[in-house]
């Protein structure tokens, strides 16, 4: 009898959509003796996934291996006691770790797939307010000059090397920000959940997230791109928002449910930070009328940050190679801890 490998990737939008060549690239990895099973109804990619279809739960059934966004409860049912290896095309995974753990199947993610674009959006984001260039197109979309405005330093703009960056969470997102922001010469420092990992050559310190405080307080951009666990959600609150200095940025590229969005307004509505960069939020999508969408001191991102033509390259990369390591009996790549959430 083959042993069974499903892919359940065929998400609705496009660009999370598994093309021919990357199923054919899996069904060459894979070799004699498997069965490529494929499913074709919609699966669900936002946030975690897991959603399942009835397609999927009857696809499952035998599978040795899932290939989807998440892992759906009726997948795990229909697989049990065959399934080994499930592997999920979005970074975060909360939504599938309550039926996963105790069943002995492995997990793996794609967070160092999105790595790079997700980095590169930030200091995308770092550089609009920075830079001044909401206070351009504000004067851009009013006909209005106003160089004025900025010689005359009414709109203070920053060097980005000037800048120090502060990164809550240094996995694979968090390290690619840190890179980025060490190449054009920020400060910078972070913390993580495990502090002894360090962090990419030259930043500044790393410790655990008890000294998130410090992190705060020394950070002119706080990025958030730890994942939410039963430790990170509510994180940054009133008191870490207060630590950062005068004009501070934040920027939230992990979940929504780690910042207080009440507090931040807040912050925003008196003045004491520059702007925020958010592209997650704590219900999805952003509710029409939110103040969010018309705060002058707020870049509203509807969770795309991860968004690039070369994303399957990367996770059809990943997977084949998890592939070539698990016929190998060797250990994979972006393993989750099912205890830890990540």
């Amino acid at each position: 009898m083959s042993r069974r490998l499903v892919i359940d990737l065929q998400a609705p939008r496009a660009v999370w959509r598994i093309p021919p060549a990357s199923v054919a690239a899996i069904r060459a990895a894979l070799g004699p003796g498997w069965a490529l099973v494929e499913v074709h109804a919609p699966a669900a990619s936002d946030g975690d996934g897991g959603s399942g279809t009835r397609e999927a739960v009857a696809a499952a059934r035998g599978a040795e291996i899932y290939l989807g966004y998440g892992v759906p409860p009726g997948v795990i049912e229909a697989a049990r006691g065959t399934l080994k290896w499930a592997h999920s095309g979005t970074a975060g995974v909360g939504a599938s770790l309550p039926h996963l753990r105790g069943t002995g199947v492995i997990l793996t993610n794609s967070a160092g797939v999105h790595a790079e674009p997700i980095a590169d959006w930030v200091i995308a984001a770092i550089a609009y307010f920075a830079r001044g260039l909401d206070w351009m197109l504000e004067a851009h979309r009013a006909g209005r000059w106003a160089r004025d405005e900025f010689t005359d330093l009414h709109r203070p703009v920053r060097e980005l090397a000037g800048l120090r960056l502060g990164v809550l969470g240094l996995g694979g997102i968090g390290s690619a920000v840190a890179r980025r922001g060490l190449a054009l010469g920020m400060h910078v420092a972070g913390v993580r959940r495990r502090p002894e990992r360090g962090g990419p050559d030259g930043v500044a310190w790393v410790g655990s997230f008890r000294e998130l405080p410090r992190l705060a307080a020394e950070s002119d951009c706080l990025v958030i791109a730890a994942p939410h666990t039963a430790e990170t959600a509510g994180v940054v609150g009133r008191e870490i928002l207060d630590r950062l200095p005068a004009n501070a940025l934040v920027v939230n590229v992990s979940r929504g449910s780690l910042l207080d969005e009440a507090a931040l307004l807040d912050f925003l509505d008196r003045g004491r930070l520059r702007g925020a960069a958010l592209d997650v939020f704590v219900v999805e999508p952003l509710p029409p009328g939110h103040r969010f969408w018309a705060h002058p001191r707020v870049l509203v991102s509807p969770h795309v940050s991860a968004v690039t033509d070369r994303f399957w390259e990367r996770e059809t990369g990943l997977i084949v190679r998890n592939i070539r390591r698990y016929l190998a009996g060797a250990p994979l790549e972006n393993v989750v801890d099912l205890e830890a959430g990540y």
